[in-house]
């Protein structure tokens, strides 16, 4: 569906009500032209203008009868004929003009032009959302939560309808039509300074891949995120110069491989990389073994590359699963306990249910755990419309699609520094990340923290800045964490990352380090401590305080009035 300017929305309306609106303006002139023509009383024809009078309030219904003088028999009998004519012009063009507002097409200009309309008016970043599926939905609440805007573009009106009810607390425009469509994605913001970041999150890869192709011809410079769901379509989008491609099921892969060998640093990341105000469940760590993998679609097939990396054996339950991978492959479906007694089900350790089905999957947990109590069942969810019944199953990890996209998506976009610490934080030992975890849980607890990250620029942190520029003076990290209000107490929060433009990053610097001007800070903590850092950073008198404990008055009024009080007291 191509959308349509507030022109062709207008030459629409003038083309639908062409005819209706000559008809009237014809019956008009025709009736007036007549009164003009009919004798009166006196033999003296109506004016041009008491005919033009008498017709409008007549032929409207207002009536305020034979005016300006009494009318003869041959002007009554035009002005009864008149008002029949009338009366069939007007319910022809009001019939016309019901139609027009019922037609899909009108009723589409019309909104397209109001959400342009909306677009323009948002002087504040916002971040396109293409796609209002589990994934788009599941994004937007995420952003709004974190007091971020979106603009959304649904194809499908059902879709499209569910995001005015969803309650945002902020303003979300939403245009009804095709993402693959450059001149939706202008229509969108795509082109506006405002605009942050582009998400594919569609469930067609070729309309993700349509996006991603715009997006890199049209605003080089902004960030895009693609969901794709296979390799082809991913290695497209990376050839357009796409940096960050989601594919779920691989990413989870990813996530299995890392917790089989560094469960402790699984943890922390997905601690990290949560949505906000959720709590994490630390389960039990997946266990080394055999295994069993009921299903050797897409999905299937990136697990077992994964339990391979790990080396990790696996047995392959499938109808239609070939021959001569390396793996031992039993025919079936795994929803019986006979193929998952062939299986040896009784003798591993874990179970992955990976059909495209979610009753079967269901099915195959629920036979599996009855065989061996003690496995370790890891579910995939299809469809989140069945999350009550994987919630009432308690495996031990389910597989939502959305939902690592979501994490991935928020993590790239709203915390931009969070990315390459995770990648730092994977080369790290399990020891090195338990001692993490255990340090920031502890303190924190396992409801996800608020992560930011900030620069210290003159835009991001304007006070802290200018100290660095003009005084030359060491700020170590130590202080800037002092609590504004009282700097006796440290703010809830803790330093990640130190990133810098000459390379030399660390990893959880010590609170001696001093700062430099452009560092950026990762930072994790409590949704207090991010506006608390942020007035340190940013307001002068706040940084003072923390920094010398001098709490100086605001105003420059009350600036002078303290130094002349100094300066006599000194006297």
């Amino acid at each position: 569906m191509t959308p349509a300017t507030h022109h062709s929305t207008l030459f629409l309306a003038m083309r639908r009500l062409r005819a209706p609106l000559i008809t009237l303006i014809t019956i008009f002139a025709i009736s007036v032209l007549g009164l003009t023509l009919a004798p009166g009383i006196d033999g003296q024809p109506l004016s041009f203008f008491h005919a033009f009078y008498f017709i409008s309030y007549t032929a409207t219904t207002i009536g305020f009868g034979e005016i300006p003088f009494e009318f003869s028999n041959e002007q009554r009998l035009w002005a009864t004929i008149c008002i029949y004519m009338a009366v069939v012009g007007w319910a022809y063009t009001i019939g016309s003009l019901f139609a027009l507002l019922q037609d899909h097409t009108f009723q589409n200009a019309v909104a397209t032009e109001r959400f342009a309309r909306q677009v323009k008016r948002i002087h504040e970043p916002f971040y396109l959302v293409c796609g209002y599926g589990e994934t788009g939905r599941l994004v937007c609440k995420a952003l709004d939560r974190l007091g971020e805007r979106a603009v959304v573009v649904e194809r499908h009106p059902d879709k499209a309808g569910e995001q005015e009810l969803d309650g945002y607390v902020t303003d979300m425009p939403c245009l009804t039509a095709d993402a693959s469509l450059p001149e939706t994605l202008r229509f969108a913001g795509l082109t506006s300074r405002h605009c942050r970041g582009v998400l594919a999150l569609t469930d067609d890869d070729n309309t993700n891949l349509a996006v991603a192709i715009s997006a890199r011809l049209l605003a080089p410079k902004l960030p895009v995120l693609c969901r794709a769901g296979s390799t082809e379509i991913a290695a497209n989008m990376a050839s357009f110069g796409t940096r960050y491609i989601i594919n779920p099921y691989a990413k989870f892969a990813e996530y299995l491989a890392l917790a089989l060998h560094s469960p402790n640093t699984y943890h922390l990341l997905t601690w990290l990389t949560g949505l906000p105000g959720t709590t994490i469940e630390r389960h039990r760590d997946p266990p080394r073994g055999k295994w069993v993998l009921c299903g050797y679609g897409g999905f299937g097939k990136v697990i077992v590359e994964a339990f391979d990396r790990e080396e990790v054996p696996v047995t392959i339950i499938d109808r239609d699963a070939p021959d001569g991978h390396g793996h031992r492959v039993v025919k079936g479906d795994g929803t019986g306990a006979a193929t998952l007694e062939r299986a040896n089900i009784r003798q591993v350790v874990g179970i992955v249910a990976s059909t495209g089905n979610d009753f079967d999957n269901l099915s195959i947990a629920v036979t599996a755990r009855e065989l061996n109590p003690n496995l370790f069942v890891i579910l995939r969810m299809n469809a989140y419309a069945n999350h009550a019944l994987f919630d009432a199953f308690e495996s031990d990890v389910t597989v939502v699609p959305s939902e690592i996209i979501g994490h991935e998506c928020l993590a790239v976009l709203t915390t931009p520094l969070l990315q390459p610490f995770l990648e730092e934080i994977a080369t790290q030992d399990d020891a090195w990340s338990a001692e993490l975890v255990e340090q920031l849980t502890s303190r924190f607890g396992w409801t996800v923290p608020t992560v930011w990250s900030v620069r210290l620029n003159l835009r991001r942190a304007p006070a802290l800045y200018r100290h660095l520029m003009r005084k030359g003076g060491s700020v170590r990290l130590s202080d800037l964490l002092k609590n504004p209000h009282d700097r006796a107490i440290s703010l809830d929060a803790a330093v990640l990352y130190l990133r810098r433009d000459d390379d030399d990053h660390i990893i959880r610097p010590s609170g001696d380090e001093v700062i430099r001007p452009g560092d950026r800070l990762l930072m994790v903590g409590l949704p207090a401590a991010k506006r608390d850092f942020a007035l340190t950073v940013t307001n002068g008198h706040t940084l003072d305080y923390v920094l010398t404990g001098a709490d100086r008055p605001g105003g420059w009024v009350w600036e002078w009035l303290a130094e002349r009080r100094r300066s006599a007291d000194a006297g």
